[in-house]
């Protein structure tokens, strides 16, 4: 059987996220931001990414069951690991965010994103990213921000990134 849904939101949402160690949570992150809604999942590896290597079938078929049981028709795109320079110098239409944890001037995403924007956010390893990928990251027009005071792991910063952007197209 086959049946046409339209579109559920009128942007595109992409998370580029280093995997964690523990693949379970990386996984839990897929299913939870799949069932919230997302078009894109990216795995980076950078300077300090504890897990260098995916399964990429696994995570689908989590992708793919997620999908169906949140009556979702469309399919997010998974990129497997894909290192965090050469990623961070593709195009994106939209804007683009760097959540990290390093001082500095960072506005809250629900202050900095506004509605019916396309947004592509990067979540780092656990220890977060290095401060030359940061530099890098903000070299290449991404912009700076935080999710809140406390400090998230990172599955949790990618599926607050994925809800937070939601709400606010609500």
């Amino acid at each position: 059987e086959s049946w046409q849904q339209s579109a559920l939101w009128n942007f595109h949402l992409h998370i580029a996220v280093a995997p964690t160690k523990n693949m379970d949570r990386m996984e839990w992150f897929a299913e939870k931001a799949t069932e919230i809604g997302i078009d894109a999942i990216t795995c980076l590896n950078c300077r300090f990414s504890e897990r260098r290597e995916i399964k990429p079938a696994r995570l689908e078929k989590i992708l793919v069951s997620a999908m169906k049981q949140s009556q979702k028709a469309t399919l997010p795109q998974l990129e497997g690991m894909t290192d965090f320079k050469s990623f961070v110098s593709q195009p994106f239409d939209g804007r683009k965010f760097i959540a990290h944890c390093e001082d500095g001037d960072k506005t809250l995403l629900k202050q900095t994103y506004r509605p019916g924007e396309n947004a592509l956010v990067l979540i780092g390893p656990e220890g977060d990213f290095s401060p030359e990928e940061i530099e890098l990251a903000l070299q290449q027009g991404f912009e700076p921000i935080s999710l809140g005071d406390s400090r998230l792991r990172t599955e949790t910063a990618a599926l607050v990134a994925c809800h937070t952007i939601h709400v606010l197209n609500q």
